[in-house]
């Protein structure tokens, strides 16, 4: 199945490949696909996590093979059933379901945020839900099922601990845009772990975007927000629709915007770099993130002055 299908920059739009594991129907943003491969032989791992079913290499590649099943405590298949090849937060993995249902152009706006009472923050696997054909298909957080399997893939602390800066950090309002309330906790607990604790931590772009708006209106944003920090993936409106709306202010587009996802490939780079993004990151490169920062509140700090 190809799933290079281009999507127009900053639209709020992604698509979604949906896959049955049962009679159940999921969804994948096809940004995080790499192929769909047939079922084929895999070498098992000694002392491996359990849902971990072996690896295999397709041409050259070694890829990891998790079993979506036993993640998601259902019972085991009984047919071969097919690979979905991903790439995010740098890591080659394979998941392993049972069919593949199609592909499907949907808007972020249309995609309904779990809530707490069946997606709770250290338990929750599911990033969102959406309504296709009078059928729910239920949109799954891949990044936190990897982590729960392998947390050293996650973000860490102890990667911010000990980095100087000559920036006021705890004077810098941070605005965040994460949907993942396990995510957003990581990233909101490191930033202050370096210093940065003045911060406005926001579920969507849609939420950080009222309070751009609202601070603008108000004639304080420039006290408000030094720096935004945004995912991609969010329901309601995404990070790249978010890239936008500020880049092409002319009024905005001096407020630094740093975009943290496990998205960030060479596709997606590049789409972020046309939307005026400052800087762009995988989740795994939190000490990154924090010298980004630094970096780009100087740079407004001396625009400020010049202007």
């Amino acid at each position: 199945m190809d799933t290079n299908i281009l999507l127009e920059n900053g639209t709020n739009e992604l698509e979604v490949l949906e896959f049955k594991l049962g009679d159940s129907h999921y969804g994948i943003n096809v940004a995080k696909i790499r192929e769909i491969l047939s079922f084929q032989p895999i070498t098992p791992i000694p002392n491996a996590h359990p849902c971990v079913e072996g690896i295999f290499m397709p041409r050259d590649t070694m890829i990891t093979v998790i079993n979506l099943r036993a993640s998601l405590q259902m019972p085991p298949m009984e047919e071969n059933g097919l690979f979905i090849i991903t790439n995010f937060n740098k890591l080659n993995i394979a998941f392993h379901v049972d069919e593949v249902c199609g592909i499907h152009r949907v808007s972020w706006a249309d995609i309904i945020k779990p809530d707490s009472t069946i997606n709770a923050e250290e338990y929750g696997v599911s990033t969102g839900v959406i309504k296709l054909e009078g059928r729910l298909v239920v949109i799954l957080d891949f990044e936190k099922i990897v982590t729960d399997i392998s947390p050293e893939t996650g973000l860490k602390i102890s990667d911010v601990e000990g980095l100087a800066s000559n920036v006021i950090r705890k004077d810098t309002p941070i605005l965040i845009a994460e949907d993942s309330p396990l995510l957003s906790k990581l990233i909101t607990n490191c930033l202050k772990e370096a210093g940065y604790t003045h911060q406005i931590v926001t579920n969507n772009g849609q939420e950080a975007w009222n309070h751009i708006r609202q601070f603008h209106n108000q004639g304080v944003l420039d006290e408000k927000i030094h720096c935004v920090i945004t995912d991609i993936e969010m329901p309601e409106m995404d990070g790249h629709r978010l890239t936008k709306l500020i880049k092409d202010d002319e009024e905005l587009r001096h407020l630094p915007v740093v975009i943290f996802s496990s998205l960030v490939n060479d596709e997606m780079r590049r789409k972020g770099e046309e939307l005026g993004a400052d800087a762009q990151l995988t989740k795994p490169e939190i000490g990154l993130l924090v010298n980004a920062i630094d970096g780009l509140v100087e740079k407004r700090r001396k625009f400020l002055e010049q202007s």
